[in-house]
């Protein structure tokens, strides 16, 4: 399951101005006319998903459901992927 909180740079409680100005924030970073590391595009298109889920209200709805019921569900395996991801981010950031 993608994080897209995470993708953001965000809590979950996050409102939809800070949302907005997190995916500025990161699609510049990342948008491959700027950024010319070979993740970059993957990079700028999870943004682009995270954005386009975290700020519809239905959708943000369905995934912060699906998300809790995650959490429930298996713990452990979303405990790793969010670690993953979180390291991830931060070998990136350090290259």
């Amino acid at each position: 399951m993608t994080e897209h909180y995470a993708a953001l740079g965000l809590h979950s409680d996050a409102s939809l101005a800070d949302i907005k100005k997190a995916f500025r924030q990161k699609a510049s970073q990342f948008h491959p006319d700027r950024n010319t590391a070979a993740d970059a595009p993957a990079r700028f298109r999870e943004v682009q998903e995270a954005y386009e889920v975290l700020s519809d209200a239905t959708q943000r709805q369905a995934y912060d459901d699906n998300r809790r019921r995650n959490l429930l569900d298996d713990p452990a395996q979303t405990a790793r992927e969010i670690w993953s991801h979180y390291f991830a981010t931060l070998r990136a950031q350090n290259h």
